[in-house]
């Protein structure tokens, strides 16, 4: 058997932080739980599987004893604000009708949305739902990871993948993911993308390095890549059509001949 743990709650206590951080008396405990889990879920529901998509990764939770706070990590801040803050407004009423409580909204943006398992595997689930080859999905998923800076990536898919009878899973795996080790930074989430054969489930694991020696994302870099890859393409294109231009001479020489007559 195999003894496998969430890399998540693995951690959440020791080099992580709890995504829900406040006290409550044993009467009341249960009572927030249930709104904490209502909150996420509306989130999740409102931004991740309804168009525009937000791309909402996390969603931290933290009560005073008057309000609760609710902070948004999400890669795309704009949609999740609105214009002037019309949408953030819009979801603080909504979530207060939903738990009856005085609720605040904050939301940060996550700078590289490749780094981040959950909107890794969500980006997975949406291929997935549009029939694109699951091979090419995760490969590519862990090369742009990987160009962005992280040290490991390791990404399962299980089910009917390309609507075989038979359910299987298929892994991908780039650099090295050191799950047994605490003071690795380890990201992990779970994703399902519901197709129309059955249900595929997508494990991403995501290496970042140690806690307090964090990788920086590489940001800047991408764009320049591909400029430079399309640059270098080019001047291969422009160095094959030179080869072909003083190579045609060569098998003509005649055409030589005729020119040096014509000169003189």
């Amino acid at each position: 058997m195999g003894q496998k743990t969430s890399p998540i709650g693995f951690r959440t206590g020791i080099t992580l932080g709890w995504q829900s951080s406040w006290f409550a008396p044993k009467a009341n405990y249960g009572e927030f739980l249930v709104e904490d889990h209502k909150i996420r879920e509306f989130a999740d529901k409102k931004f991740n599987r309804q168009p525009p998509y937000a791309a909402v990764a996390k969603v931290e939770i933290a009560r005073t004893r008057n309000e609760v706070k609710v902070t948004l990590h999400t890669a795309r801040p704009g949609m999740v604000i609105g214009p002037r803050g019309a949408e953030v407004d819009k979801l603080r009423e909504e979530l207060e009708a939903l738990i009856d409580r005085k609720i605040s909204v904050n939301v940060i943006e996550i700078k590289e949305p490749a780094l981040d398992a959950k909107l890794v595997g969500e980006n997975i689930a949406e291929q997935l739902k549009k029939r694109a080859a699951h091979r090419r999905v995760m490969k590519m998923a862990c090369e742009n990871a990987i160009n962005a800076g992280a040290l490991g990536v390791k990404i399962i898919c299980g089910g009917r993948l390309g609507g075989a009878e038979i359910a299987r899973s298929e892994v991908q795996k780039m650099g090295s993911i050191p799950l047994q080790t605490l003071e690795a930074n380890v990201d992990y989430a779970v994703s399902t993308a519901f197709t129309t054969y059955g249900a595929i489930g997508i494990k991403v694991w995501i290496y970042k390095g140690k806690f307090g020696h964090e990788i920086t994302p590489i940001i800047q870099n991408k764009p320049r890549r591909g400029g430079k890859g399309g640059s270098e393409r080019r001047a291969g294109g422009g160095g094959r059509s030179r080869s072909r231009q003083t190579g045609a001479p060569r098998t003509a020489p005649e055409g030589d001949a005729e020119a040096t007559q014509t000169n003189e």
